[in-house]
């Protein structure tokens, strides 16, 4: 591997945490706690937290060692799939990769997802980690650890309350470009992403990723929902892309990577925005890789690929599909129901407010609803929020019934195909629930 990671921590890895704790002491602790949290039904923050307080250092002295480094996926919408394709893709071509699984994707929560993948003496027997990171947490994580390569994906309008507009955003990531040592990989069709390529030093290899010219209008961006063209209403800089989504037919992708053309393949991630995420992690890879990237186990690892958890997931209930998409913002929800509305399934809608949701539910407003003809159910805590903002676009509503579990329970009873579009929170909810009834991988 090339562009290892060069973050360091005080001590070493066999160094003593701030209380004068062994590393080996510190990770049975930690994976204590993991085991009571999930006694009692909790997440993945709290084992993380207590980590995090008995050694401040413990991520770079757990990563610092892996000699192909860190990498780290960020930005607004697609971070869990692409992560989980950039994973597969490595592990097809021969690395020992780590991740965090969970899609947990503040620095507590990827800790909590280390432990189970650590030796008895603290150590990760891995080439290479690939993490998700939240926008503004991956600033912090680049605090302690400089990773290796960075994939930035897009900036959209979400969880204003946290984030505020989308410049803020778009600093917060170029801030993790600076900090990354080897290659940045940036979307060519996002034109704040692109910018970021200016403020990086000469060392560091840039790439990009992007759609062909007769895709784009497929791929709204945000500044497209809001009337105001791409970006400020410039165009994306004229850049030499290393991966295109040169064609999209339904979940059929074909890739060019450079001037070759590639084979047409069939995404098993349904969905329009999973081939663009393709491209991401294709892009990602090559560069990772360098001249032992080869081509045909990159795309038919691709193929193989199946959906992350809560992201497009199909469960099959009973022999009827049931589908469960993530959506929280408003570019991410018009592409899902761009990609999945016409097809025909009793549908259900979870809104949360949660803190991982974002408290601020009016981004609803921005999302055109009258591909929907019919939602069988409304739930979450902004239930009646979400069931009169489809009242506004003539869509019916079966009932509103808050309670997810119970939600959850009328819809299954539903004949045929179901379909759920959730919030964040409320896709670790359902999908909790039907873990053990269906028995499906545990995401803790």
């Amino acid at each position: 591997m090339t562009g290892g990671a060069s973050g360091s921590a005080s001590g070493g890895l066999h160094g003593r945490a701030s209380w004068g704790l062994s590393q080996a002491a510190v990770v049975r602790i930690g994976r204590l706690v993991k085991r009571l949290t999930r006694l009692r039904g909790g997440g993945t923050a709290l084992p993380g937290l207590v980590v995090e307080r008995l050694d401040p250092h413990f991520l770079a002295r757990v990563l610092g060692p892996l000699a192909g480094g860190v990498i780290v996926v960020s930005g607004t919408n697609g971070k869990t799939t692409t992560t989980k394709m950039v994973v597969e893709l490595l592990r097809a071509s021969g690395l020992a990769v780590v991740t965090n699984r969970s899609g947990s994707n503040f620095t507590r929560g990827i800790v909590a997802g280390l432990l189970d993948e650590l030796d008895p003496e603290g150590r990760l027997l891995v080439d290479v980690a690939v993490l998700e990171l939240d926008e503004a947490h991956a600033v912090k994580f680049v605090e302690q650890m400089t990773p290796a390569y960075s994939l930035l994906l897009n900036v959209s309008r979400d969880q204003l309350d946290r984030f505020g507009e989308i410049d803020y955003t778009a600093r917060l990531l170029e801030n993790v470009a600076r900090a990354t040592s080897t290659g940045v990989v940036l979307n060519r069709d996002d034109v704040l992403v692109g910018r970021i390529a200016h403020h990086l030093p000469p060392a560091v290899e840039v790439r990009y990723f992007g759609l062909g010219a007769g895709l784009r209008a497929d791929f709204p961006g945000d500044d497209h929902l809001y009337g105001r063209g791409s970006g400020d209403g410039a165009s994306p800089e004229p850049r030499t892309v290393d991966v295109l989504l040169a064609g999209l037919d339904e979940s059929t992708a074909t890739f060019a990577f450079g001037d070759v053309l590639q084979a047409p393949v069939e995404l098993q991630t349904y969905g329009r925005y999973n081939a663009l995420n393709a491209a991401a992690a294709l892009s990602l890879v090559r560069m990772v890789l360098g001249e032992r990237a080869d081509d045909g186990v990159l795309m038919r690892a691709l193929g193989a690929l199946r959906p992350a958890f809560g992201r497009g997931e199909s469960i099959d209930v009973g022999g009827s599909e049931l589908e469960i998409v993530l959506v929280k913002n408003p570019v991410g929800f018009r592409l899902a129901l761009a990609s999945y509305a016409r097809r025909e399934a009793a549908t259900m809608i979870a809104i949360n407010d949660s803190y991982a949701d974002g408290r601020d539910v009016s981004w609803l407003w921005d999302v055109d609803f009258t591909e929907l003809s019919q939602v069988e159910l409304v739930s979450g805590s902004r239930a009646f929020d979400m069931a009169l903002r489809l009242q506004y676009d003539d869509v019916a509503v079966g009932r509103v019934e808050p309670a997810l579990k119970s939600a959850l329970e009328e819809l299954l009873r539903s004949p045929g195909p179901k379909r759920i579009f959730c919030t964040y929170t409320a896709m670790m909810k359902l999908r909790h629930l039907l873990e053990p009834r269906f028995d499906l991988v545990s995401i803790d």
